[in-house]
């Protein structure tokens, strides 16, 4: 076969594969262009499926090497086969058993000789037998045997260059002695001093509540000023020129989400970018066999490289993308969830931007919203979140110059500049909100775009806990992780950086942390006053002792009741409002009223907060999975 290359190519690709003679002369000649193998080109630019390519091979009669994954062994030039595992895997031929004087490879297109000469040229010796495997096995046999090294750096490369940045440990041992010191002293003090301490400590945490809310309050108002703001124009889009255009990387993680595969294909072949110029990612964990059996049984042509993650703790998103940062080649980089519907000029937007700001910006933030909006009650208060958060307060954040927490997914990269920052914290599980903090802290900037991409919104209620208990979990990590010297992160971001990241990080999550304590403090005392907790108590039986009550009561002095009825009086008030105006720049009018379910709302973040709260005392690295594709909604 390999001597006779034009004929099976001919008898494999344009006769059984249907592929026209003007697409096979296009492949190769960005088989010479991207240095890919003809193959690989036609399975990964849209040409051929790969359930059509199998069947074309078992048609010509050959039979399919099934590998052993459990049992694969280096050959005796591994070293060799590391230091070039990129053409490996662009050839799509893995080394299976080598000696001094014999080599048998497997490789996924018998037609080509190029590739196996090269393989040859690098190993240092003629291929005497070579059997044919599917393109997907060889690139797993791959990346199990020889991309160890890789993994290591994806998964411990921010601990070994900036250990003080990662979350690999939890709590610091000055940070366990200053909670406890803390505890101790609160106990002594509520011991000695017991009713001005519950006084000041609800007081405290009130006062901490309403600021929280209230910066919040004020960075959406801040925000609406750029409602309308365009930061690239249609002109300047319709000025790019095509053949100007970088390598773009595109990174996919994706985990047992087999039923969102074809939805993604399809996105991704909306996006206005030549298909040549995109590094397109998919991510596979290798224990992952949902996915990767979806992949391999794909019926219709694919636009991604699929790329499988040898298996490691933690199971992380970060650890992925950190595997994918070594075998990208954009000078730009993203991350789309599986079910992400980005605009389709997107790219092209970044791309400018990019080249109208200062080298200083290394991230831009597109905006995320839902297309099932309307589905549920779920989905529709999920939307109003996450309306007021990425068109009002990532902007007003944005204009600020404070640090911008990174969303999980549309957040745009300079390639060379985040491999400088080490990449994503493979132990923190909102890795995108630590480096968003990391970059302010090296003096690198963050900016927004107004180009949304549609997700899906949780549509389910214990599947939002689990998403939303990570996603308050990994604030929790990341305020830990910087807050380790808190007189040194103070001199690397500044006051103003500084007050920002403590009540946007911090805030955040203390604020869910806090509102059912003092929620359940303002419905006691407000029972107390009235005399409910009289019949509650005894049933109507009989009555609470006035020498009882009036212990109670001491706790609760007018002055602090009136304290805490306004505060969430005005604060709720505060976050209703927040939700009615996010209604406005995407016209989103008839969601309005459900604002009013706001406070209900934060009772489940206080829920996922306590849950996410154990979790990092408990499994601080477990990745609560998500799942995606439950909707039956559209945009």
């Amino acid at each position: 076969m390999m001597e006779n290359r034009e004929y099976y190519r001919k008898s494999l690709f344009q006769e059984k594969g249907k592929l026209s003679q003007k697409k096979i002369y296009r492949v190769e000649e960005l088989e010479k262009s991207l240095n890919k193998s003809f193959l690989r080109i036609v399975l990964n630019y849209g040409y051929l499926s790969r359930r059509a390519w199998k069947n074309i091979l078992l048609e010509e009669g050959i039979e399919l090497y099934n590998f052993d994954f459990d049992n694969l062994v280096q050959i005796p030039k591994q070293e060799i086969i590391k230091e070039n595992l990129h053409k490996f895997l662009d050839a799509l031929a893995f080394p299976l058993v080598q000696t001094e004087d014999y080599l048998e490879i497997v490789i996924a297109d018998p037609s080509d000789s190029i590739n196996i000469n090269q393989v040859e040229g690098i190993l240092g010796q003629k291929v005497d037998k070579f059997h044919v495997a599917e393109d997907m096995d060889i690139l797993k046999a791959l990346h199990i045997t020889y991309g160890l090294d890789y993994l290591d750096k994806a998964v411990f490369g921010i601990y070994d260059s900036d250990r003080e940045s990662c979350a690999i440990e939890t709590f610091t041992k000055p940070q366990l002695i200053a909670i406890g010191l803390t505890l101790a002293v609160g106990v002594l003090f509520f011991y000695f001093f017991p009713i001005n301490t519950a006084i000041t400590l609800n007081l405290i945490l009130n006062f901490l509540l309403f600021f929280s809310i209230s910066f919040k309050f004020l960075l959406t108002l801040y925000g609406s000023k750029m409602e309308t703001a365009r930061k690239i124009s249609k002109a300047e889009l319709d000025a790019i020129d095509d053949d100007e255009l970088p390598f773009y990387t595109i990174l996919l993680p994706v985990f047992k989400e087999s039923e969102v595969i074809h939805k993604l294909v399809w996105n991704l072949k909306n996006l206005d970018y030549p298909l040549e110029k995109l590094d397109i990612k998919l991510l596979i964990e290798s224990d992952d066999a949902m996915t990767y059996n979806a992949v391999k049984e794909m019926d219709f042509p694919c636009v991604f490289e699929p790329l499988i993650i040898p298996y490691a703790q933690p199971k992380t998103k970060p650890k992925a993308c950190n595997y994918g940062l070594y075998f990208s080649k954009g000078k730009y980089l993203t991350i789309y969830d599986a079910e992400d519907i980005p605009d389709n000029n997107q790219l092209k937007m970044v791309y400018a931007l990019f080249k109208k700001i200062s080298d200083q910006y290394v991230v831009v933030q597109c905006a995320l919203n839902y297309f099932n909006k309307k589905e549920n009650l779920l989905t529709r208060l999920f939307t109003l979140e996450y309306s007021y958060w990425f068109d009002y307060m990532l902007p007003g954040l944005d204009n600020l110059d404070v640090p911008i927490p990174l969303g999980g997914t549309s957040n745009h990269f300079r390639f060379d500049k985040l491999m400088e920052l080490g990449g994503w914290d493979g132990f923190n599980v909102t890795e995108d909100a630590d480096l968003g903090l990391r970059a302010y802290a090296k003096s690198y900037k963050v900016t927004v775009l107004d180009s949304t991409t549609l997700e899906e919104a949780n549509n389910d209620f214990f599947n939002w806990i689990r998403q939303r208990s990570r996603w308050i979990k990994g604030y929790m990590q990341t305020y830990l992780v910087h807050m380790r010297n808190p007189i040194k992160l103070y001199k690397k971001i500044g006051l103003k950086g500084f007050f920002g990241f403590q009540f946007f990080i911090g805030g955040t999550f203390f604020t869910f942390l806090v509102y059912p304590i003092l929620l359940t403090f303002l419905v006691f005392i407000l029972f107390l006053h009235t005399g409910w907790l009289n019949y509650i108590v005894f049933w109507n039986d009989g009555d609470i002792s006035q020498g009882l009550l009036d212990s109670i009561s001491i706790f609760f002095p007018d002055w602090l009741v009136v304290v805490a009825i306004f505060n969430f009086t005005v604060g709720n008030l505060m976050m209703i409002y927040v939700n009615m105006i996010a209604v406005f720049r995407r016209r989103s009018y008839p969601l309005i009223l459900y604002a009013l379910v706001n406070p209900f709302y934060w009772l489940m973040h206080s829920i996922s907060a306590y849950k996410g709260l154990i979790q990092l005392i408990t499994k601080p690295f477990y990745w609560e999975k998500t799942n995606h594709g439950l909707t039956k909604g559209s945009k």
